[in-house]
């Protein structure tokens, strides 16, 4: 495997500060009915025939530790103005509150929570989980989806500055 030639990783600023794409809520429920849900940085479409997503979970977050317990993720896309979403799932830790308390949610497969504000939702089978660094990548597939009540996407682009629940090298969600 090639080694980074990367002398400053600041330098790599001009790429990324570039890149925009939506903010995903990811929720999860682990057989015991533990369940946990974080703004996920990292989720792509894979795969086309067959659909898959890959979703990248930090170690260190809440979410992170119920998901190694389950088999089922729910995906959500943000609408434009759920900015109070974004923050509850991105700068709260599930260590320290319930996320779904005085929130719409319905269980989906697997008790899995499917948030009703969203601009549209999926819920995806866990296939394979790969290490890729400081996060976990989870290989998934659609099992079912639906379309939300919020108009619009929220990207990280025109998302105003989140700050996570913990420190990136210590427990966060």
């Amino acid at each position: 495997m090639a080694t980074s030639s990367l002398r400053d990783a600041a330098d790599a600023d001009a790429f990324t500060d570039r890149t925009d794409y939506p903010l995903v809520v990811v929720t999860t429920a682990a057989p015991d009915g533990e369940r946990s849900g974080c703004l996920a940085g990292f989720t792509t479409q894979c795969s086309i025939e067959p659909l898959r997503f890959l979703v990248c979970l930090s170690r260190v977050n809440h979410t992170f530790a119920v998901a190694a317990r389950a088999s089922t993720l729910a995906l959500h896309l943000l609408g434009s103005d759920q900015v109070a979403a974004a923050a509850l799932f991105g700068e709260r830790s599930g260590d320290d509150i319930d996320k779904f308390a005085g929130i719409g949610w319905r269980p989906g497969r697997d008790g899995v929570p499917i948030l009703d504000d969203c601009a549209a939702w999926m819920v995806v089978e866990i296939l394979d989980r790969f290490d890729v660094g400081d996060h976990q990548a989870l290989h998934t597939s659609p099992t079912d989806a639906g379309a939300g009540r919020a108009h619009g996407l929220l990207t990280l682009g025109n998302a105003p500055s989140l700050e996570p629940g913990h420190p990136p090298g210590g427990r966060a969600d």
